[in-house]
């Protein structure tokens, strides 16, 4: 660890100085040889590194925006090689390279903090080896020797020895009982941001390659953490532990304000949404505006959430605009289709006639059975054909008096003789 702390040498003369900077602040406040003192100085150190890396988490959101416009290709292409993973990989990293997205841009955050990690984990260490380093001089040194964060001192581990604490002036149990606390609320920390991610902030309807590395990786870094914390010092895990709080916060932040396309909290961000907008007919922020435009943008790509979002705007008698704003509509209701199309309601539904019961429909019958029927249709209709509609009329079971009567002379009059056979 020392060797690979040691790489980043260069970083942890600035490390040190920021530190001085900050514990002149608290010193003054709480003391200059107290834990608060030390312990603040390392969370403003964090929060300091974090407001500075924030240009590259909203670049790593973009990425992650990115890579959910390629998840309808995505799916193409694992129904196309669903029997090849081989070549599925392959296509996946063909799509990668031809867009430009990184899978693993989600890891750059913690890429890029690395470097203030084991340099202040170099400088911890020579505070706990009574070594100077950067601008921490012999007076600073003894300060932070003495600084103790709820009995622990800032330099010591949960593996040190208990000769090794007491020449901190503490006590081994206290101290492991300090940093155990410690390492469970870094990895838990840790765990639950991971899971938030994955269950409320992905779209589920495709399973990438990306999907299983941030699976994977929800599991492995809370191991990590709990397997590496034990040989960090107080002052190390007090800045994970402040790390892994402020990103839980900020994706917190964004779930709920920016989802993803696609995911659950989309959908409960939506309904917020249009909740919001039909109480007050408007979008409110240029984040809410930013969102509506987007949807509005897609047309026939948008998923299932984005279509029940607009369809409610429409039935509450609101259109949402190319800008992001949203109007009263005036017109005719409009709907979309499962395609993205819109469909207009203008035209009334033609009414289906009503069921009828049984007996409803018996009573009709016998209704029109007591119609007479047209005579002069029968009239007017060549005499070919008379033969012909009287016996259809016979066997009908509604049929008129007249088809009754010729139907009775052919099987009661007199019959027409046969022709004597020619011998």
């Amino acid at each position: 660890m020392d060797t690979i702390a040691s790489l980043f040498s260069f970083i942890t003369t600035p490390v040190s100085w920021v530190i001085v900077q900050f514990h002149k602040v608290y010193g003054a406040i709480f003391g200059p040889d107290t834990g608060w003192a030390w312990g603040l100085s390392i969370v403003s150190l964090v929060i300091l590194i974090r407001i500075c890396l924030i240009p590259l988490f909203v670049k790593q959101i973009k990425a992650t925006r990115a890579m959910q416009t390629l998840q309808p290709e995505m799916k193409k292409i694992q129904e196309r090689y669903k029997n090849d993973k081989q070549r599925q990989s392959e296509e996946m990293m063909k799509l990668y390279k031809e867009t430009g997205t990184n899978p693993l841009s989600s890891c750059l955050p913690i890429l890029a903090q690395s470097p203030f990690f084991f340099a202040l984990y170099h400088v911890l260490n020579s505070i706990a080896n009574n070594d100077t380093i950067g601008v921490i001089n012999e007076s600073l040194l003894k300060s932070a020797q003495q600084a103790h964060i709820f009995g622990a001192p800032l330099a010591a581990k949960f593996t040190d020895s208990a000769a090794d604490v007491a020449e901190l002036n503490a006590s081994l149990t206290t101290v492991r009982i300090v940093t155990a606390v410690m390492i469970v609320l870094m990895s838990a920390s840790q765990f639950y941001t991971q899971r938030q991610l994955m269950t409320k902030n992905v779209d589920t309807t495709v399973k990438t390659p990306f999907m299983q590395q941030q699976k994977m990786l929800m599991y492995i870094f809370p191991v990590m953490f709990a397997v590496f914390g034990i040989n960090f010092p107080v002052g190390v895990l007090v800045y994970w532990l402040t790390t892994n709080v402020w990103t839980m916060g900020q994706q917190m932040y964004v779930i709920h304000n920016n989802p993803t396309p696609g995911s659950k909290a989309q959908a409960a961000y939506l309904e917020r949404l249009h909740k919001h907008v039909t109480n007050h007919g408007k979008t409110r922020g240029r984040g809410e505006k930013a969102i509506v435009k987007a949807i509005v943008a897609k047309g026939r790509d948008r998923n299932e959430f984005e279509r029940k979002f607009i369809n409610g705007l429409n039935k509450a008698g609101l259109a949402a605009q190319a800008d992001g704003s949203v109007i009263k509509s005036e017109g005719a209701v409009a709907t979309l289709a499962e395609d993205g199309t819109p469909t207009t309601a203008a035209a009334p539904k033609r009414q289906q006639p009503k069921r009828q019961s049984k007996s409803q429909r018996q009573s009709g019958g016998a209704k029109h059975a007591d119609e007479p029927t047209s005579l002069k249709k029968s009239d007017d209709e060549p005499e070919d054909a008379k033969p012909d509609a009287a016996k259809k009329a016979a066997q009908k079971p509604g049929g008129s008096t007249r088809s009754k009567a010729q139907s009775g002379q052919r099987k009661g009059g007199p019959q027409r003789p046969k022709s004597p056979s020619k011998k």
